[in-house]
């Protein structure tokens, strides 16, 4: 009798543990960027939370891989990014670590929008501007440089990361929504491929997702259209995706380096050019010091405010998208419509 109870426990025991050995952990997801790094995680609420590459208020533009991040790659299943023309960095990294996983380049989903780079007339290209800044005798702002350095990046260094700016694609692309809904799609197909045990999980938040980009892309629209014919200035061109979408007009750019004043002359080259465009306002990003965007406006008749295009001032999770264009677009109306 003690035998059949004992052999019993055992059986019993046995099958209840069996579930939990039956089905395969989540697979382990790496993203690269904050914006992207938000849709991947509202389509994996409640399953897993994948690991974020580019973390605080770091830039893809200048990142350099921390340790923490080679060995996310090393036990990565899938990884996300936008492409190399945004995330350089990461070329080598994903062939030499992450060869065992499945690596999805967004900018290639199909029924992306993409838009080419601008360049001149009013606006610059993105790296002639810190050569020339360099070339004026500009000196660095040591405040700047540690914050960088503090978050992974190499001040000083963003031509080494550049984009494929000279006729390239701006690969700004997730702040149109529409672009948005077309990754989110990409990023569900390739979930229930890895993991299709939680397929009915990805199905249901991507629906979710859809629904919320939906609603959001309706609210901005109605938050920026009292503003749409206001021009305003940015300091580096990386809003044509928001501004096709809403129909804002971005007057130009100055591309500056957060990481350095410019000097006398490109000062004064800059306030000509705010004056002639007659911006209302002028836009930075929240890496660049207060006193860089003091000087910049100084002696014009534009405000200045801030937008943050990839989420750096924003704790990242599955809200952060939105947060992000529902952040830039008050922005704008609230500076513009003074």
């Amino acid at each position: 009798m003690i035998k059949s109870r004992a052999g019993l426990f055992t059986t019993t025991a046995a099958l209840l543990f069996m579930p939990s050995l039956a089905f395969a952990a989540p697979p382990e997801v790496v993203v690269s960027i904050k914006p992207i790094h938000s849709l991947v995680a509202a389509i994996m609420k409640g399953v897993a939370e994948p690991s974020l590459i580019v973390e605080g208020a770091a830039s893809p533009h200048t990142y350099n891989m921390k340790p923490s991040n080679a060995r996310a790659l090393e036990h990565a299943d899938v990884v996300f990014w936008v492409g190399p023309g945004l995330e350089a960095f990461l070329e080598k990294p994903l062939d030499a670590l992450a060869g065992k996983a499945k690596v999805v380049e967004l900018e290639d989903a199909p029924g992306i929008t993409k838009l080419p780079f601008r360049e001149g007339g009013a606006f610059e290209a993105h790296d002639h501007g810190e050569h020339d800044e360099h070339a004026e005798g500009e000196h660095h702002d040591d405040n700047g440089a540690e914050h960088a350095e503090a978050n992974g990046e190499k001040a000083g260094h963003a031509d080494e990361h550049h984009h494929d700016e000279h006729g390239g694609t701006d690969m700004h692309l997730w702040l149109d929504p529409m672009n948005a809904k077309v990754m989110a799609g990409a990023i569900e197909a390739t979930l229930i491929e890895a993991d299709p045990a939680n397929a009915a999980h990805y199905k249901a938040n991507a629906k979710a997702l859809d629904d919320e980009l939906t609603a959001l892309d309706k609210e901005i629209a109605e938050t920026v259209a009292p503003v749409a014919d206001k021009p305003f200035i940015v300091f580096h061109d990386a809003y044509q995706y928001f501004e096709h979408r809403y129909h804002v007009h971005v007057a130009g750019s100055i591309t500056v380096s957060p990481e350095t004043m410019p000097g006398a002359e490109r000062v004064s080259q800059i306030h000509a050019k705010v004056k002639e465009l007659g911006a209302a306002c002028v836009f930075a990003e929240p890496q660049f010091e207060p006193k860089l965007i003091k000087v910049v406006t100084e002696g014009t008749d534009a405000k200045s405010g801030t937008l943050d295009p990839e989420g750096g001032a924003i704790t990242e999770g599955p809200e952060l998208y939105s947060t992000l264009l529902r952040g830039m677009a008050k922005s704008l109306a609230d500076c513009l419509s003074h």
